[in-house]
């Protein structure tokens, strides 16, 4: 059980790092140059690469992570309220508090442990 909490939020970040990447493929449509697209595409992406630091960052260290990811999670929420659907929010959200709160978890019994 243990291994499966160190290892599960880790997982979830990486794949939702993956999903989050696919929408960026959006800015290949339209008339624009190719140099336009890559641009937006490099935009687009911006979230992916700050959720890539942030699990470097907090691999051994759970508790920046839990503070970070259910931060990240909070900022969407306040700064898109109102905008979109709640399933949206759920969508957005959802994994960032459940990958934070597994590192608080991972963090907690690392902690204890010691």
């Amino acid at each position: 059980m243990k291994k499966l909490i160190y290892w599960l939020p880790r997982i979830i970040t990486i794949i939702y790092i993956i999903f989050l990447g696919l929408f960026a493929f959006d800015s290949f449509d339209g008339d624009q140059s190719v140099w336009k697209k890559a641009l937006g595409f490099l935009i687009h992406l911006i979230p992916n690469f700050l959720l890539i630091i942030i699990l470097i960052i907090s691999w051994r260290r759970e508790w920046i992570a839990g503070i970070l990811f259910n931060g990240l999670a909070i900022f969407y929420i306040i700064m898109s309220w109102g905008k979109f659907p709640f399933v949206t929010y759920l969508t957005v959200s959802g994994p960032l508090f459940l990958t934070g709160i597994l590192f608080l978890i991972n963090w907690y019994q690392r902690k204890k442990k010691s």
